[in-house]
């Protein structure tokens, strides 16, 4: 299921490897993109590898940022030669107070970098603040459930997958959407769906899902970078 795209309004980096030389006019072109992480970073993976085998279109992955020391996603986006940051949200901040503080850092980096599209892949903090107003329908999310059910404050991750299966769910799969001012209430733009199976667990239908979201967090990527205009 797909919808309809509105209109668009510690650091480490390298060169990449196994991507052409550009010139001027089509570095002028691109667009930057800056991934969100928290974890390992398989969704991340998925996108470096589309970008590497040119099926992200104009679209270049500039910055990757994790809320969490140590992430492993730091370290693919490394390897790839993609500039990293960590910026951990401040534990003496009350919570909204803490999200929009954290959000705002973000924002100034996304601005130092001429970043012009955010995905959150696997990013676990909640943005608020200016950087929703400032990257309006240029921010995107991929949640692993068919939204608006199993969505909101505190479903993430396994929780989510527990919760399909406590409900005695026949089917899930994952959901991307535009980001705005709640928590996975945003605009859908596509969803991929699987079975859930007799016997299945948390994991086994997490590692169905799982499939599923690397080719939607990269399908959701191509038709937003389409949508930006120069």
């Amino acid at each position: 299921m797909r919808a309809a795209l509105p209109s668009a309004p510690a650091e480490c980096g390298l060169s990449k490897p196994g991507l052409p030389a550009e010139s001027a006019s089509q570095a002028r072109d691109l667009v930057k993109i800056l991934v969100l992480v928290s974890g390992s970073g398989t969704n991340l993976q998925a996108l470096i590898d589309a970008e590497r085998e040119g099926r992200l279109g104009r679209g270049r992955i500039s910055l990757v940022i994790s809320d969490r020391e140590g992430a492993y996603a730091l370290t693919r986006a490394r390897l790839s030669g993609i500039k990293t940051l960590t910026e951990t949200p401040d534990p003496s901040l009350p919570g909204p107070e803490r999200r929009k503080e954290l959000s705002g850092r973000i924002l100034i980096r996304a601005r130092k970098e001429g970043i012009r599209f955010i995905i959150l892949a696997g990013f676990l903090s909640i943005l608020k603040g200016d950087i929703i107003e400032v990257y309006k329908n240029r921010i995107i999310n991929l949640h692993p459930s068919l939204l608006p059910k199993y969505g909101g404050r505190g479903m993430y991750g396994e929780r989510v997958h527990q919760a399909v299966l406590a409900a005695g769910e026949k089917e899930s799969g994952c959901t991307v959407h535009l980001v705005d001012e709640g928590t996975d209430t945003g605009p859908i733009l596509l969803q991929r769906r699987v079975p859930v199976l007799e016997g299945d667990d948390s994991a086994s239908l997490a590692a169905r899902i799982h499939n599923e979201e690397h080719q939607a967090i990269i399908e959701a990527a191509l038709m937003m970078i389409e949508g930006l205009k120069n």
